[in-house]
């Protein structure tokens, strides 16, 4: 079996990146994954270290920005006991705990400079230096490191080391946001609420065409991340039902509500079917179901209306 199978999805944009990403997991190269917030780069991570030689070993992460800049260094590396105040014991840092395996660095963007330099001298020797110690020490640590910023513009800022990002940036693997694998997004929908159904003891959601065409048009800021907050929160609200347009949060029915917005085409594009079923939602809901109305705001006979109606599933 796989182990990236716990990916869900099968556009052209992720099968690509799974192909790039298991010939990657077969070597010990240093990998950078690049995308947005919430595109599921520890997920690749993890796969891509199920799928090495360290599989057996230890899979560390720390997130370089959930961490002050006087704690990441002994977390990272460690300290000897009265190094600096507080330090009341010696402590072996990830490295050590990582050796033989795997650490992945998320938001390295977010490292500050002056650990930057030790991070690159271990990636050029193998060799770490705990706080306070004079000896180094050696330890075999893969290195993937992810980013949600264009590390190369903080390059040019002088915010990030280019010896570090060319270090790192050995085999560059770029996630693809939701909305550029718009096709997954139904069976990331069946796998969350059914993920959901079992992890709250609940009866299954689904999904209306309707609102299934909706969300599929809807451009995701917050990725897979958003769609699986969203899948829970209606999983919960709205156990075992069918959620139809009207149960839908307003914000993915309407996500460009101000009326001096223009509309104008997205680069990804868009889905014309989806659009056609989201004006046609929000006219009915203006003339509280009244066809002729609806008919009328959106320039359509009533027969064709209906017609359009019955095609995208609304009752």
């Amino acid at each position: 079996m796989s182990h990236f199978n716990s990916i869900i999805g099968q556009s052209p944009a992720l099968e690509s990146l799974i192909r790039s990403a298991k010939m990657v997991a077969a070597t010990d190269v240093t990998v950078l994954l690049q995308g947005e917030t919430g595109t599921g780069k520890e997920i690749f991570a993890n796969a891509i270290q199920k799928a090495s030689a360290r599989t057996d070993q230890a899979f560390i992460t720390l997130n370089c920005a959930a961490l002050p800049e006087s704690l990441i260094e002994s977390e990272l590396f460690g300290h000897k006991k009265g190094s600096f105040t507080g330090a009341t014991a010696s402590t072996q840092g990830l490295f050590k705990a990582a050796d033989g395996g795997t650490l992945f660095l998320d938001e390295i963007n977010s490292l500050p400079y002056t650990i930057q330099a030790k991070l690159l001298r271990f990636l050029e020797s193998g060799e770490c230096l705990a706080i306070g110690d004079t000896k180094p020490y050696h330890v075999d640590v893969r290195i993937i490191a992810a980013t949600n910023t264009d590390l190369l513009k903080l390059v040019t800022a002088k915010e990030f080391r280019s010896d570090l990002y060319y270090r790192l940036n050995v085999v560059p693997l770029e996630l693809p946001s939701l909305s550029q694998r718009s096709d997954d997004i139904e069976a990331l929908i069946s796998h969350f609420m059914n993920m959901m159904a079992n992890t709250h003891g609940m009866d299954s959601t689904k999904f209306s065409k309707a609102a299934l065409k909706v969300l599929k048009a809807y451009p995701w800021p917050g990725n897979i991340r958003e769609l699986r907050n969203l899948c829970e929160r209606l999983s919960i609200l709205m156990a075992g039902e069918t959620i139809e347009l009207e149960h839908l949060p307003q914000e993915y029915i309407n996500p460009c509500s101000s009326p001096n917005m223009p509309l104008l085409l997205p680069e990804r594009g868009i889905e014309l079917d989806a659009l056609e079923a989201n004006f046609i939602h929000q006219a009915l809901n203006r003339t509280k179901g009244n066809r002729s109305k609806t008919a009328k705001l959106l320039g359509l006979t009533r027969d064709t209306l209906i017609y359009r109606m019955q095609k995208h599933g609304f009752h």
